[in-house]
């Protein structure tokens, strides 16, 4: 049965989608079949593989039963990695399912028919706490939550903790944090040396001993449509990516060159 994984943190901009798209790209070189499912209206993590959503089935078709899951998978254009996409059409959704019954268990309850046909399933959640957070937490096997190597960097993060206690409670018991993710760390300033401090204290064990530094080819890579390793296997972002999915695999990844090569 596949392991089912949320990246979630309700404040924008912490490298969420980054993340999404980084981790599923190599869970898929690492010959896992992997699902990646864009639950954030923007449509980011859609795009940043470079999947064309426009007249494809989306998340949003699919949860309100207008269109079958097993029909709203995509393959991408890389190895094992496929998508079930979203648009701006999932941001009504959220009102939509207001009025419906278990409605945070949509998402849950339509992954429950594939999750033997995955390795991983991998999804991307929307920046804010509303209903289709909840559904990210109530599908979840667990949970990356990326942080931001910034002042601000634990504000939010208390209401997140509070809301998956609450899932756990009522919606989740079994759901676990996978582990935090410390991004876009800048080791030239004592900030971002004092937020690993903070995080590491306040998480322990669950902060992931990989941090995702500043990088512009990190920024670059989704407005070409690509995960990073097959943009610039070089860079330091795709370095610690690679690191990030073996802690995650809890094995060593071995990247053909021949692969990386059909970028």
């Amino acid at each position: 049965m596949g392991k089912v994984i949320g990246i979630c943190n309700q404040k924008g901009g912490t490298g969420k989608t980054t993340t999404a798209i980084n981790l599923s790209s190599f869970l898929g070189l690492a010959d896992k079949k992997t699902l990646l499912i864009d639950m954030d209206p923007q449509g980011n993590a859609t795009s940043g593989v470079g999947f064309d959503s426009q007249d494809k089935s989306s998340i949003y078709d699919v949860i309100m039963d207008k269109a079958n899951l097993s029909e709203s998978i995509y393959p991408t254009q890389w190895p094992n990695l496929h998508i079930i996409p979203s648009d701006i059409s999932l941001t009504g959704g959220e009102v939509e399912l207001v009025n419906v019954e278990s409605r945070e268990l949509r998402l849950r309850d339509k992954i429950e028919a594939i999750k033997d046909d995955f390795s991983y399933i991998i999804i991307d959640g929307p920046p804010s706490l509303g209903l289709l957070t909840v559904n990210v937490l109530a599908a979840a096997d667990s949970l990356i939550i990326p942080v931001q190597c910034e002042y601000y960097a634990l504000e939010g993060i208390s209401k997140l903790v509070n809301t998956i206690e609450l899932v756990r409670e009522r919606l989740n018991p079994s759901l676990d944090i996978e582990g935090v993710l410390l991004t876009m760390g800048d080791f030239r300033t004592r900030l971002t040396l004092q937020v690993i401090e903070e995080v590491r204290t306040f998480f322990q064990k669950k902060t992931f001993n990989i941090i995702v530094p500043r990088n512009i080819r990190l920024a670059e890579a989704p407005s070409f449509g690509k995960p990073i390793c097959f943009y610039d296997p070089a860079c330091v972002g795709n370095k610690a990516y690679l690191n990030l999915a073996q802690e995650v695999l809890k094995e060593k990844i071995e990247i053909k060159k021949e692969i990386t090569a059909i970028r």
